[in-house]
C-alpha cells in the first residue's frame, strides 16, 4: 500500500481489510469479473488487468460507457446491462465516481467489490458493508491474483525474466 493511500484509510466500523489468506479465498470463490471503467487504451492500466484477466478462469466482462468493444470483447454501459450477476466488481473510476459505482454492484447483487490501488471510499465501503457484500480496497486484483497463482514474487515482482537484449546462448547467427 502506498503512503498516500494508507493516509485516505479511514477506519470502518465492523471491518477490517482482508489478510491475504482472506484475499485468496475471495478470489478462489468467484467465477465472474466485471470491470467497471476499463479502458480500450493499451497504455491504461486497466487495460493491462483485462488482457491479464482474460488469460486466467474467471468469465470477464467490460463496463464502459464510452466503448462498445474492448480487446474484441463486447462492453456495455452499466452493470445492469450486463448478461449476468458478476461475482466481483473490479472498479477502476476516479475517486469520486467510487459511491455510484458501489450503489450499482449493491443494486445488481454483485458478491464482492474490489477497487484498484488509490481508491479509498469510506461512503462506497459503508453502502457495500450494509448489503453484506465482501470487500477489498485499494488493492490490484491482477496483483493478487498473479501473486496467490505463482506469477508474482513474494518481494511483490514477476519473476520471469524480459529483457530487450538476445541472449547469447539463444541468438543465432550475426
Amino acid at each position: 500500500m502506498s503512503d498516500m493511500s494508507q493516509a485516505t484509510q479511514l477506519p470502518i466500523d465492523g471491518w477490517t481489510p482482508p489478510s491475504a489468506t482472506e484475499r485468496r479465498n475471495l478470489l478462489a470463490g468467484i467465477r465472474s469479473v466485471a470491470m467497471v471503467g476499463v479502458s480500450a487504451n493499451p497504455a491504461r492500466p486497466s487495460n493491462f488487468v483485462a488482457t491479464y484477466l482474460l488469460g486466467t478462469d474467471y468469465d470477464v466482462y467490460f463496463v464502459n460507457p464510452m466503448a462498445n468493444k474492448i480487446l474484441g470483447r463486447p462492453c456495455v454501459p452499466t452493470l445492469a446491462d450486463l448478461p449476468v450477476v458478476p461475482d466481483c466488481v473490479d472498479v477502476f473510476r476516479r475517486l469520486d465516481d467510487v459511491p455510484d459505482v458501489a450503489a450499482e454492484a449493491v443494486a445488481v447483487g454483485a458478491r464482492m467489490f474490489w477497487t484498484q490501488f488509490g481508491l479509498w471510499s469510506l461512503e462506497a465501503a459503508r453502502m457495500v458493508l450494509d448489503a453484506e457484500m465482501d470487500l477489498v480496497m485499494d488493492r490490484c486484483l491482477k496483483v493478487e491474483h498473479a501473486r496467490f497463482h505463482g506469477g508474482l514474487h513474494l518481494a511483490g515482482f514477476d519473476t520471469g525474466v524480459i529483457d530487450s537484449r538476445r541472449s547469447r546462448d539463444r541468438a543465432g547467427p550475426p
